[in-house]
């Protein structure tokens, strides 16, 4: 891999190669260009921002159903007691003074032929394009045992708000010596080291709360996003209170008791005293009931837009998407954002999409004030998103590069909500 160093990383990075492509701005004729967006997450909302920015003509409505938004990125923070929820709490204020119609309510159906999307209400709104970011569901099942109506006795949190809030009360009323159990999930999944990253958190909270406590992650995988990082801070700060048991240990089903909290796996069960169950994953209900799914669950689209390959005139964006290279990360679903908000408005204005460029990076806390990162620069090659250049914190690194990484985290969450949500 070729590397980059974060703190150049996006500069002369743009969303597209087309500044100035609309003109400034763009006036349309006639009646006004309608986009209607489901969902209102980062990738939503920031496509919902960019295309009022790209094109102030066009008439943007998102849809949502709720009034504010937890973001999945910092939640594990929140798990470790280092932040409170309400500072990861985003709401769509700043999108609506932008000019974005905001309504909330639930989506039931995005009609490709009609050119509608209806909600739950009996409410229809008319599109010329309409760009879905639906985030995930979870695959409840392939957790023998686990169903959708335990996640408040074995929350998953991996929806950030109540199931955030949930797991850290959890842990923190758990008896000192006890065993938290984390089953993570295998690949594709929503934010690939965040288990990792969550397994850090919590360990740091047992190390200063909870002595004699463990945290033991049971694993589908073989290998993992920034292995050799976490399994180095596990080694340094947490030794004898993180144990990794991989596939080839544990195999790649699993079944719980919900009663007594066991975990089987093919090498015998595993007692907890907090289990935290993430789930495989899937694209988001309102994906699958719209028929933008293929059968593996994922929405297949052209990467050069976003529009999708099953739904001609709607687009799918953020963690549902099948991307190519690109991770299911927060910040891929705002990068993705911003070309998708730019084909859209070109095309809406009868031109045709500019290449694009897309970008990723991830951080990932391993204390308190230290973080390790991974970023890249993707680009379209032969019809696929594919890596261009990119970086990885070296594993050499110092404490003080490693604190360094922590306060980039910090001023990055606080620039991307901006980026969002306004």
């Amino acid at each position: 891999m070729v590397q980059i160093h974060r703190r150049t990383f996006l500069q002369g990075v743009g969303v597209t190669a087309a500044v100035g492509v609309l003109g400034a701005p763009s006036l349309a004729l006639g009646a006004a260009k309608k986009v209607v967006i489901v969902g209102g997450g980062t990738g939503g909302a920031t496509a919902a921002q960019y295309l009022r920015r790209y094109d102030p003509t066009i008439e943007v409505t998102l849809i949502d159903t709720s009034k504010e938004y937890y973001t999945c990125y910092f939640s594990n923070l929140v798990i470790a007691g280092l932040r409170d929820l309400k500072s990861i709490r985003q709401t769509h204020e700043g999108l609506s003074k932008r000019g974005v119609k905001i309504v909330h309510d639930m989506v039931t159906a995005i009609d490709g032929g009609a050119k509608q999307v209806v909600t739950a209400s009996g409410q229809k709104f008319p599109f010329d394009r309409c760009i879905v970011a639906p985030g995930i569901d979870l695959v409840y099942g392939a957790v023998e045992g686990y169903t959708a109506e335990l996640e408040e006795k074995i929350p998953h949190a991996w929806k950030a708000g109540s199931q955030t809030d949930l797991l850290a009360k959890q842990i923190k009323e758990m008896k000192p010596g006890g065993v938290v159990v984390m089953i993570a999930p295998p690949n594709p999944y929503r934010c690939p080291p965040g288990p990792y990253e969550r397994a850090c958190m919590i360990a740091h909270y047992l190390k200063q709360n909870k002595p004699g406590s463990k945290v033991v992650i049971i694993d589908p995988k073989d290998k993992f996003s920034k292995q050799g990082l976490f399994t180095a801070a596990w080694k340094k700060h947490y030794d004898g209170i993180v144990e990794w048991l991989g596939s080839d240990k544990v195999g790649t089903k699993f079944a719980i008791d919900p009663t007594t909290l066991t975990v089987k796996t093919q090498a015998g069960e595993i007692k907890a005293d907090v289990l935290n169950v993430i789930p495989p994953q899937r694209a988001g209900k309102v994906a699958q009931a719209s028929n933008l799914v293929d059968d593996k669950g994922w929405c297949p689209v052209n990467p050069a837009t976003f529009e999708s390959t099953l739904v001609p005139g709607v687009h799918v964006i953020g963690d549902a998407a099948i991307a190519g290279a690109m991770p299911k990360s927060g910040y891929a679903a705002n990068s993705q954002g911003k070309v998708c908000a730019m084909a859209v408005a070109l095309l809406l204005n009868g031109k045709q999409p500019v290449q694009p460029a897309y970008t990723n990076t991830c951080y990932s806390f391993i204390t308190p004030d230290q973080a390790v990162s991974v970023a890249a620069i993707y680009e379209l090659k032969e019809g696929k998103i594919v890596e261009k250049v990119g970086g990885l914190t070296p594993a050499d690194a110092s404490d003080e590069v490693l604190r360094r990484e922590g306060q980039y985290a910090e001023s990055w969450y606080r620039n991307i909500v901006v980026d969002c949500f306004g």
